[in-house]
């Protein structure tokens, strides 16, 4: 995480936002946290690790110079903890109108040597846990007449695409982008935007070495999958996630935007591996063709 970055809105841009991030103690929730802090709004951080919370706080105000940030400690998948942790939030920042569902859990396997257990970890932290701030606060919102409200899920490319591999994470961001397009449309009564965010390879240090143990992150290079032959930075990602919490998006409802240097794009097209073929190879083709065509 950058640090001295600047944010792509201008300073104050999300002043009177109070924005509450699942899975906000580290990785890409502490880096859109330092970015919304840094346009003025308040953050309230969520997961299971309390001292992880108490470090990204002091870190986080210490960074962005802005004191109005506080944590909640919760199990996303547990809706009485959820519960107890937003009330906590409103108790201290008062009502708040914005939601990141980033907290997340994957990882890599043949799908027939997973336990249910296993499945059933992966479907509660990503699509369980969604759903459990989703209505905890959505019923607050809708109750209390509080409006405008933005909602952003980070979901994935393999929402759509399905992937080998990760299937128990691939059917959880199913389900959250069917509930994004859902509730865009149900709730946007209430004045409450739903939005989600497809994220290519943005490393953090925990989530990739789970995924990537040892010596497959230097056999898998994620870089190697993107056209723009790079990995994204967690400020690209936190710019977009801003701007779909701010006022400037107020049009912009039941969208998935991707921001993966059209990773999924280069997977997608059926001749994208001729991107492999050297320029040598390329005159030979084409004599080829041209003595097959005379």
């Amino acid at each position: 995480m950058n640090t001295t970055y600047t944010p792509m809105l201008r300073e104050g841009s999300l002043t009177g936002k109070t924005v509450v991030i699942t899975g906000g103690g580290s990785g890409l929730g502490k880096a859109m946290a330092l970015t919304l802090l840094r346009l003025g709004a308040r953050v309230a951080i969520c997961s299971r690790n309390e001292e992880k919370l108490q470090k990204a706080v002091a870190e986080l105000r210490a960074q962005s110079g802005n004191e109005e940030v506080m944590y909640a400690v919760c199990d996303v998948r547990e809706q009485e903890q959820v519960d107890a942790a937003l009330e906590k939030i409103r108790n201290e920042f008062g009502d708040f109108n914005a939601l990141i569902n980033n907290a997340a859990g994957n990882f890599v396997s043949p799908t027939e040597r997973l336990s249910s257990r296993a499945f059933d970890v992966i479907i509660d932290i990503v699509l369980r846990g969604t759903k459990n701030l989703t209505l905890s606060a959505g019923k607050y919102w809708i109750a209390n007449g509080i409006r405008p409200v933005s909602v952003v899920n980070i979901v994935t490319t393999y929402a759509w695409t399905g992937s080998g591999y990760v299937v128990p994470s691939a059917a959880a961001k199913a389900g959250v982008l069917a509930m994004t397009r859902s509730l865009a449309v149900e709730w946007a009564k209430y004045g409450i935007r739903f939005n989600a965010v497809a994220p290519g390879p943005f490393p953090t240090k925990g989530a990739w070495e789970r995924l990537l143990p040892g010596d497959l992150a230097r056999k898998f290079d994620p870089a190697a999958r993107v056209p723009l032959r790079r990995t994204g930075r967690h400020e690209e990602l936190a710019d977009l996630v801003a701007y779909l919490i701010s006022d400037y998006s107020g049009y912009v409802n039941g969208e998935v935007i991707t921001i993966d240097g059209g990773e999924w794009l280069q997977g997608a097209g059926q001749f994208n591996g001729f991107e492999a073929v050297t320029p040598a190879q390329w005159d030979a083709l084409q004599q080829m063709l041209k003595s097959r065509k005379k």
